[in-house]
Formats: C-alpha cells, sequence, structure tokens
C-alpha cells in the first residue's frame, strides 16, 4: 500500500509542473475553448494509457534504446513544429474569431495523442513506476494504471476548463499573446535540445 502511495503522489507531483502537455492544453483551451481542449485532454491521457501499458507489461522494447532515440528524434521534430506554430500564430485574432472558426475536436485528439507518445519523458516515467512496483499482482497493476490515466485526464480537463471559460478568456486575453510566444520559444528550444542530443551521442 506504501508503495502504491508513494508512486501516486510521485505521479501527481510530476502533473502539477507545467511542461509540453500543459501548454499544449492551455493555448488549445483559451483559443477555441474547453470543450475543444478536452479533444487534446482525452488524446494525452489516452497515449499515457498506451505508455502505461506497455511499461507495466514488460514490454522491453520500451525501454530499448533505439526504440527511445527514435522516439526522441521523433518527438523532437513534432516539439519543434509545435513551437513554430505557437510563434507564428496571433493569439489576439484567434481570440476575436474564436466562434466563428474552430479547430476540430478531432484534431485536438490527435495532437494530445501525438504530444504524448512522442514525449520520451513519459516512456522514461512510467518505465520507473513500473520498476517500483515489481510486486505487484496483475490485477492491482490494472487499477493503478487506470487510475494515473483518470489522474491524467482529470487534471488536464481541470486545467482546460479553468482556462477555457469565457471569464478567464477575457482576464487572460492581454497575456495570451505573451504566453503563446514564451510556449512557442520552449518547445523548439525543448524540440531542437532532443535532437541536437541525439547528434552529439551519435558523432561520440
Amino acid at each position: 500500500m506504501e508503495q502504491f502511495l508513494a508512486v501516486g503522489v510521485a505521479h501527481f507531483l510530476a502533473l502539477l509542473i507545467p511542461g509540453v502537455d500543459f501548454f499544449l492544453v492551455a493555448r488549445t483551451a483559451m483559443t477555441s475553448g474547453w470543450r475543444n481542449a478536452s479533444g487534446v485532454c482525452v488524446g494525452i491521457a489516452s497515449a499515457n494509457g498506451i505508455i502505461i501499458a506497455a511499461a507495466f507489461t514488460g514490454l522491453s522494447l520500451i525501454s530499448s534504446p533505439v526504440i527511445l532515440d527514435v522516439v526522441q528524434a521523433a518527438g523532437g521534430v513534432f516539439l519543434t513544429y509545435v513551437g513554430v506554430v505557437f510563434l507564428r500564430a496571433r493569439p489576439s485574432a484567434e481570440l476575436a474569431e474564436q466562434r466563428v472558426v474552430r479547430t476540430t475536436w478531432v484534431r485536438n485528439l490527435g495532437l494530445g495523442l501525438a504530444s504524448g507518445l512522442l514525449n520520451p519523458k513519459n516512456a522514461l516515467a512510467y518505465v520507473s513506476f513500473a520498476a517500483a512496483l515489481t510486486d505487484a499482482s496483475p490485477g492491482s497493476l490494472v487499477l493503478f494504471g487506470a487510475w494515473m490515466v483518470t489522474i491524467v485526464l482529470a487534471w488536464d480537463l481541470f486545467v482546460a476548463i479553468m482556462l477555457g471559460s469565457e471569464r478567464a478568456s477575457a482576464k487572460l486575453a492581454r497575456i495570451l499573446p505573451w504566453l503563446t510566444r514564451i510556449a512557442g520559444a520552449f518547445l523548439v528550444l525543448l524540440g531542437l535540445g532532443m535532437i541536437l542530443t541525439l547528434v552529439v551521442q551519435g558523432v561520440r
């Protein structure tokens, strides 16, 4: 019980640290509303579920250096692309036109799924959690995995609802351009850093 509690607390605290998923949920909610952003939330939670299932069933591929390198390379390209999109966006115009033009829920689902699957930190984190639960029964692992996915979905939906309401949009309209640019720069640097790390390792 103590083991599950420790891993559960560590997992939740990790969710509180703003990262790629947070920026994606936040920006989508602020520009398209929380209902559209819920697609991103479901996609991210689904990606976490896939990785958890792979890690908890002892799938050796998920911890294979080659697979992790491929995920890191694809993730670096994806994050750089999303960062460039953020940097080129015009948030003020998007807010003004959000009732006319909205991204589709399915497209946001795909973005969330890609964000979750192409983030190597997710794979490494869940492999670490699985290693800490080696003595757990299969049934317990299923329940714990379901709990983790539920917490991820609940937290992301909470963020989307808090930032996607009309009142929040009105209050945050002034800082959205800056938030978008900061998030874009962060994602570009993170993506390029991931790719550069692989290049340096390859040279060595």
